[in-house]
């Protein structure tokens, strides 16, 4: 089915590059055949382009002609297209190049958000005792993975303040920063809340006191203004505000520090440093036999000793003729060489689509379209919206009246052909204290479709 909808709300042409902000609505709609009737959902997944289908498809195609491995397309200029999203790396650090497009290196795809933070977190070398600053309504994933990190490598979880819309304060970060912080983790606009953090000032702060700093942009590029954050790595993801596909994440990391590296070593990732291991070598020292005891509880040869799991003994991890592993140059290193490629072309698609909307017109129009919907939806039914009305983002949260909840709510939008999302407290456990409705219209929602849903909360 073909869904044709007027022109959102528009504001006045934002010069620049790309369109001005009342031609996006309407080019964003023509550039797709199919659009999900009542479609409000755009920071669950999106609706991608024809031409992201196109991509992915003919790639597919290729794949089965070619066979995988002589079908791998060219994704620098995806890269750069994504890296160009962010602007310069902290201080203004020069980006790691590749094929010729400056920015491409920088960037490294993973299946998801979720998985980029796992990689960018979990091989980051920080030691015991190191103090991480996190604020409350950080996403629930993140705070699982940094709860098990603290655990394991003896790392301290320290708050970032927030005030009353549940924004981080940056006099409470200054604050924080100069107590004594090792690194700063910070989700840009939350998943269960569509307050925009003012990432800008957090990553000058942690800037002048020389901490790095990683931006959670999985609800924010593509929807709001990233660039001058300068952090030091950018956590994000395809389907969202971006309209790519599924499947496909990615980290954005400038200038990785010699203490980020990701979690386990890989041939596409990491190289052998010194002279490459001799097949013709003997071991250093036998490896113990299994459960055999070792004095002092490790092993006697001249390799690094590591625990055997559950013992508390050591294994030798000598190698003859092998010198020492080291990653790769830039973010490469923390990116498979196996994954969705067709998913990875279908983004590069959809971010160049972006740039040439014009990403100052695409924000600007998705701010118009979220004062919009706050300013008809609030009070509908008893139900209140949970950010300011003129918050700048079109991530839309409402907190329901006394016998109404957010699962029945989106029901009956279902019923109505509207898709909205539902935002379990597991998203935000140490925020939520129930879950909400979300309503995020994708550009060129119509009036019609907003007030079609004002009406489901009032029945």
């Amino acid at each position: 089915m073909t869904t044709r909808t007027p022109p959102g709300p528009g504001s006045t042409p934002v010069g620049g590059g790309g369109l001005g902000v009342e031609a996006v609505p309407g080019r964003w709609r023509a550039a797709r055949g199919v659009v999900p009737p009542g479609h409000l959902d755009a920071a669950g997944c999106n609706v991608p382009s024809d031409r992201v289908l196109d991509a992915m498809t003919a790639h597919l195609r290729l794949e089965r002609e070619r066979g995988g491995y002589g079908a791998v397309p060219d994704l620098t200029a995806a890269r750069a297209a994504l890296a160009a999203l962010v602007g310069p790396g902290q201080d203004g650090a020069a980006p790691v190049g590749a094929g010729g497009a400056a920015g491409a290196g920088q960037v490294a795809f993973l299946e998801s958000g979720t998985a980029a933070m796992a990689a960018l977190l979990g091989g980051w070398r920080l030691g015991p005792g190191s103090r991480v600053g996190c604020a409350r309504t950080e996403y629930g994933s993140t705070l699982m993975l940094l709860r098990r990190l603290a655990i394991r490598r003896g790392w301290r979880l320290v708050e970032l303040p927030v005030d009353g819309d549940a924004r981080i304060d940056p006099d409470g970060v200054r604050a924080r920063l100069a107590s004594g912080l090792d690194l700063v983790v910070v989700s840009h606009l939350g998943s269960h809340h569509g307050v925009v953090q003012p990432a800008a000032e957090i990553g000058a702060l942690c800037r002048a006191a020389g901490v790095p700093f990683v931006l959670d942009v999985c609800q924010s590029l593509g929807h709001v203004e990233v660039r001058g954050t300068g952090a030091t790595a950018y956590v994000g993801t395809s389907r969202k505000w971006l309209a790519g596909p599924r499947g496909t994440g990615f980290l954005i990391v400038p200038a990785p520090s010699p203490s980020m590296d990701a979690p386990a070593p890989t041939l596409s990732g990491h190289l052998w440093t010194g002279l490459p291991p001799d097949p013709g070598a003997a071991w250093d020292e036998p490896w113990p036999e299994s459960g055999a005891r070792t004095r002092g509880g490790t092993a006697t040869g001249r390799g690094e000793a590591v625990p055997v799991p559950g013992r508390g003994e050591a294994v030798s991890v000598a190698m003859p003729g092998c010198g020492e592993v080291a990653p790769v140059e830039g973010a490469a290193r923390y990116e498979s060489s196996e994954g969705p490629i067709a998913a990875r072309a279908g983004l590069g698609v959809a971010v160049q689509e972006h740039h040439a909307l014009g990403p100052a017109a695409v924000h600007a129009h998705l701010a118009d379209l979220g004062r919009t919907a706050r300013g008809l939806l609030d009070g509908a039914g008893g139900w209140r919206v949970a950010e300011p009305l003129d918050e700048p983002s079109a991530l839309v949260t409402l907190t329901p009246p006394p016998g109404d909840t957010a699962e029945r709510a989106a029901a009956r939008a279902a019923e109505a052909s509207l898709l909205v999302g539902v935002v379990p407290t597991a998203r935000a456990p140490l925020h939520l204290r129930e879950p909400v409705l979300r309503v995020s219209p994708p550009p060129g929602t119509s009036l019609d479709t907003l007030r079609a849903l004002a009406r489901v909360l009032t029945a």
